[in-house]
């Protein structure tokens, strides 16, 4: 008997945005009884404008960018808006197809105040659709902290080594941080303590598989041993397992492979600072000067405007070259000066930017090197909001 079989394969994203939900979804759908034969020949929807998946406005007037592309001729392509918090259908329309291969969705919208989706769908003549949603807050919920936002840090922190010397703080700098985390921050927190390299990408692994909502942040933090080498132009993270005389560095974690592992984690604010030799060589352009952002503006709209865009930014001990683990029973001067100003509170508006801790940290006779990687936005930062 035959009958109509209709596969998914759904990619989604759902986090709750004050009482409503915003769903981020690229959905893909089969409907076999057309004929699909090959997943690869699938729809395609590239987002231009917006490219965060959520963003906050406080104009209604938004625009909108997107390729819709696919190799078996397109069908059609629809542009739906929605309320998120009812899922009322607010408008749609049918795109209209000059090449049956490729379409730009590009005009101005206008969205009410609140929670908005702007879904592009798209199916061909397989039978095969595709859809991309973006979230857009508009008005006065645009400047609104979600109360269900998660602070999380993950500190790897290696100090007994099976082939390099031994290091005397990196275990307790990593508590030190993690109790003014947890305490005064509200983070959730977990130290992986001496671990070997396949444990470090394992536990990163399982960070790159949890769900996060659009405001949630994650720091994650290494001290120990670093290395660098002259002939690949590389830095490296040495890992407990690690080999002294290792000409390949098959056995340490290379700041590329790591740049590229903590970008590709679904979290769209994300912090790496590194406390280890040569820690600054995960910038391939150490050299270059970063200007710093300001804004006059409450702080709740400084907050939020700095989580409505994506953030991937490093801060280190050092640049290329060794950094002191300071002396037994003291932190390093790099753990030291984080958990000074960790216990600031980040001052009367009880909010630490990661700019006010790189300038607390520049009094340090090695001073601390900063930038971004990966997908970052130049208007993006990373702040600790202390409990009320």
């Amino acid at each position: 008997m035959k009958k109509l079989v209709t596969g998914f394969l759904v990619l989604s994203w759902i986090a709750s945005v004050g009482q409503g939900f915003v769903e981020k979804t690229n959905e893909i759908q089969l409907d076999f009884k057309k004929g699909v034969k090959n997943t690869s020949n699938l729809p395609t929807i590239n987002w231009v404008t917006p490219g965060f998946e959520y963003t906050n406005s406080k104009e209604s007037q938004i625009s909108i960018d997107v390729l819709v592309s696919s190799a078996i001729p397109l069908k059609t392509v629809q542009l739906t808006i929605g309320d998120n918090t009812s899922g009322l259908v607010i408008a749609q329309k049918n795109i209209v197809l000059v090449d049956n291969k490729s379409v730009i969705v590009k005009q101005q919208i206008k969205l009410p105040n609140g929670s908005n989706y702007i879904r592009v769908s798209a199916e061909n003549t397989d039978g095969a659709t595709a859809s991309g949603t973006r979230t857009v807050v508009v008005g006065m919920d645009a400047v609104a902290l979600s109360i269900d936002r998660k602070d999380y840090a993950l500190l790897f922190a290696t100090d007994k080594y099976d082939h390099w010397d031994d290091l005397v703080n990196p275990i307790e700098d990593a508590r030190a941080l993690a109790r003014e985390l947890k305490e005064k921050y509200n983070f959730e927190v977990e130290i992986i303590e001496n671990p070997e390299s396949d444990q470090v990408f394992e536990k990163i692994r399982e960070y790159n598989q949890r769900k996060y909502k659009p405001q949630d942040q994650l720091m994650v933090f290494f001290a120990g041993h670093g290395s660098f080498d002259e002939t690949f132009g590389e830095g490296y993270v040495v890992a407990k397992n690690s080999l002294e005389n290792d000409k390949a560095k098959t056995s340490y974690i290379s700041h590329n492979r790591l740049r590229g592992i903590i970008n590709n984690i679904p979290c769209e604010h994300i912090l790496l600072a590194m406390d280890v030799c040569f820690g600054g060589t995960l910038d391939p352009e150490i050299a270059r000067t970063r200007g710093v952002d300001s804004y006059e503006s409450t702080v709740t709209e400084m907050v939020v405007r700095k989580l409505s865009q994506k953030t991937r930014k490093y801060l280190t001990s050092g640049g290329k070259e060794y950094v002191s683990d300071g002396i037994p029973g003291k932190h390093s001067p790099f753990a030291s000066k984080f958990i000074e100003s960790l216990r600031s509170s980040g001052g009367t508006d009880r909010v630490l930017t990661l700019q006010e801790l790189i300038t607390n940290m520049e009094v340090l006779k090695q001073v601390p090197r900063s930038g971004s990687f990966g997908e970052d936005q130049k208007q993006s930062d990373f702040v600790f909001i202390a409990k009320q």
